[in-house]
């Protein structure tokens, strides 16, 4: 692979390729060695029970708890955690590539229990090695339209202001109860975090995503401009009324433009603009919030410290934080074959654009 990249950048763009690709070998030398240090870190690093933990750097597994969940905006799952993102196939330059358009991720502070005890988990900063539960591509062609996608996707594009004129591709993870995890962060004192009903938005960071997500995590609200809009609180319900004897109707009973309507007005969007770009008729909602008296939900709160002496969480002298679905074993794997990949890998691909560049300069 590497030789024909070599091939095809002698006959294409002179020496521009070879000189990136020798910058992209420098690039993947030393991003090995950083993941080299992580798995040491994981290696040198014992694995504690959280009855036994003690304040400092530790390594925790168990199961995600917690008394309160949110819905995932795509694929409605309860979770703790949730990154929703889409991209667009997009014009750059003289090529088209995928852009990334939309960027969720709100958390609820969360539970890890392993039998011996339960620990609050504090997901702000943590970088992510999480299951991908959602991952689709639309687009508008002959045989599909925009039309076939569904409600909570276009809800989801539209909140972001999203034309699906072009292809769109679109992922979803999310930490759901009862997923195992394993933890490598700092328990520390809780200095004042209490788990409530209200989701947190998450911080902007760098992310990368494949099956694993990396990094910060970003959230633009519910109108993709910065996040100065308010999340909805799973603290109350919302009652949205289009009129003193208007009924909720029926999913089998609702065409394809009320099924649209009916979601933009339980995602609480009252602008007409973003009404018209969704093809339907601003009809002028009303959304009115009560105070959600569920009784399962106090019940289950009720089997928790809602203010724990310890939060596991990103330390601020030791900012190592990482949250992942796979055990310890396969974490260590991974970052095996990866860092091992990166620091041979680099140097060759970087030594054999310097060979094309010395060739296309006359040097050799």
């Amino acid at each position: 692979m590497i030789l024909a990249f070599i091939l095809y950048s002698r006959n294409v763009d002179g020496w521009v390729w070879p000189a990136i690709g020798a910058c992209a070998g420098v690039y993947l030398f030393y991003w090995g060695f950083r993941i080299l240090r992580r798995k040491r870190l994981i290696q040198n690093t014992p694995t504690s029970k959280i009855r036994s933990a003690a304040m400092g750097l530790v390594e925790v597994n168990g199961l995600a708890v917690g008394p309160y969940v949110m819905n995932a905006p795509i694929t409605g799952l309860p979770c703790y955690y949730h990154r929703s993102m889409a991209w667009q196939w997009k014009q750059s330059g003289k090529n088209k590539s995928w852009q990334k358009v939309a960027d969720e991720c709100r958390y609820l502070p969360f539970y890890l229990d392993d039998n011996t005890g339960r620990l609050l988990i504090n997901p702000q900063g943590a970088e992510m090695d999480i299951h991908r539960d959602f991952h689709e591509e639309y687009s508008t062609s002959l045989f599909s339209s925009s039309a076939d996608m569904p409600v909570n996707v276009s809800t989801f594009l539209m909140r972001h202001g999203v034309s699906t004129d072009e292809k769109i591709k679109v992922e979803e993870y999310c930490i759901k109860p009862k997923n195992a995890l394993f933890i490598l962060g700092t328990l520390s004192e809780n200095l004042g975090l209490k788990v409530s009903p209200d989701p947190v938005v998450a911080e902007h960071g760098d992310v990368l995503t494949a099956s694993v997500t990396w990094g910060k995590k970003t959230l633009s609200a519910f109108a993709g401009n910065g996040g100065t809009d308010m999340v909805p609180s799973l603290g109350t319900q919302e009652i949205i009324r289009l009129s003193p004897a208007t009924k909720p109707a029926k999913s089998i009973d609702m065409s394809q433009q009320a099924k649209i309507s009916d979601a933009l007005m339980k995602a609480g969007i009252t602008n007409p603009a973003a009404w018209a770009a969704a093809g339907v008729e601003y009809s002028g909602v009303a959304l009115d919030t009560e105070p959600n008296s569920d009784p399962a939900a106090a019940m289950a709160s009720e089997n928790f410290d809602l203010n724990p002496k310890a939060v596991l969480m990103k330390g601020a002298n030791d900012p190592a934080f990482f949250i992942s679905w796979q055990s310890q074993r396969d974490v260590l794997k991974t970052l095996s074959w990866k860092s091992t990949l990166m620091i041979w890998g680099g140097p060759v691909l970087t030594l054999l654009c310097f060979y094309v560049l010395a060739a296309e300069f006359g040097w050799l």
